[in-house]
């Protein structure tokens, strides 16, 4: 990735280059559900901080990269719950998750401070 890409969507990529083999283990009956529902919404996460980066009109950006940021922690929470994946990679995919949230927040806190 080039050097001016933000932080945020460097590692929303990374995220995904880990979550979606996790995704592909999940059963059949949760993966086309759940799993699809938790890979396409960290996709509107990237889709959303790259029209973040590259946009006049940051705001409404990061606050759909937010939401969508936030309904996929539940998700994943929900896929721990129902025993669709193992502890440690809940644990792991939820530091990364959150760690991600927390950049986005800062962004829109930054972003709020120009406008």
């Amino acid at each position: 990735m080039a050097a001016t890409t933000p932080k945020a969507i460097d590692d929303c990529h990374e995220l995904l280059l880990w979550m979606i083999p996790q995704l592909d283990k999940f059963p059949r009956d949760r993966r086309f559900t759940l799993g699809e529902r938790i890979e396409t919404g960290l996709l509107d996460v990237l889709e959303a901080l790259t029209s973040a980066a590259y946009g006049q009109d940051k705001r409404p950006w990061l606050d759909q990269a937010n939401r969508r940021i936030n309904t996929v922690r539940h998700l994943w929470r929900v896929a721990h719950e129902l025993r669709t994946l193992p502890t440690r990679q809940y644990e792991y995919g939820s530091q990364r998750i959150v760690a991600l949230g927390a950049q986005i927040g800062g962004w829109r806190k930054h972003n709020g401070k120009e406008a």
